[in-house]
């Protein structure tokens, strides 16, 4: 009786040399367009870029003074965008709205009064905050991907996780408002990252 095996040995080698081939060219490619820029071609990182610091539960939130990695310090808005978040968070520190005001977009200001601003931030204080990246985004804006660490009264914690720390981890859009950067609304639906310190 005849085999059949010797005909389909002739095409399965080609096959699999082909396979492999896609699939290592596949990842070389994958490789180059997922892979961070390198530090060569980039310019020299300011010195806000600091190595991360575990911080005691004790000492939470952390230090109040916004951080770059050297990713985002390497962007050309990089000390704008800093300043634009160092003045909204210091303003959520010092529960100071109209220092508030002035780093957001008129419309994220109408969604809350200054009463509810008051009460929804009147036990929070924030800290070890990090851009970790600033990409642009649509309609000649940015994105500032950022983390952060909130301490609060457990009651003034979001619905969904009610905790007295947590850290946090979302992308703040900034558009040019009245000639300067500002932090724009967030996407309805947009759910940030958020854990239990």
């Amino acid at each position: 009786m005849p085999t059949t095996s010797l005909p389909h040995r002739r095409w399965l080698v080609p096959v699999l040399v082909a396979v492999v081939a896609l699939t290592v060219g596949g990842g070389l490619v994958a490789r180059e367009v997922y892979q961070s820029p390198s530090r060569t071609s980039r310019p020299a990182a300011p010195a806000t870029s600091a190595a991360p610091n575990s911080v005691e539960p004790a000492d939470q939130p952390g230090p109040t003074r916004v951080q770059l990695t050297s990713d985002a310090a390497a962007h050309p808005d990089a000390k704008v965008v800093r300043g634009v978040l160092q003045n909204y968070f210091d303003a959520i520190n010092r529960r100071d709205y109209d220092l508030w005001v002035t780093t957001v977009v008129a419309e994220r200001a109408a969604l809350q009064s200054e009463q509810e601003w008051r009460e929804n931030y009147r036990s929070t204080q924030d800290g070890s905050i990090r851009v970790y990246r600033i990409e642009a985004a649509p309609d000649d804006g940015l994105t500032a991907l950022l983390g952060f660490t909130s301490v609060q009264d457990a009651a003034d914690a979001p619905d969904d996780l009610q905790s007295d720390c947590i850290r946090w981890r979302l992308a703040f859009p900034l558009t040019k408002a009245e000639g300067d950067w500002r932090i724009g609304t967030v996407p309805p639906g947009t759910v940030p990252e958020q854990s239990r310190c």
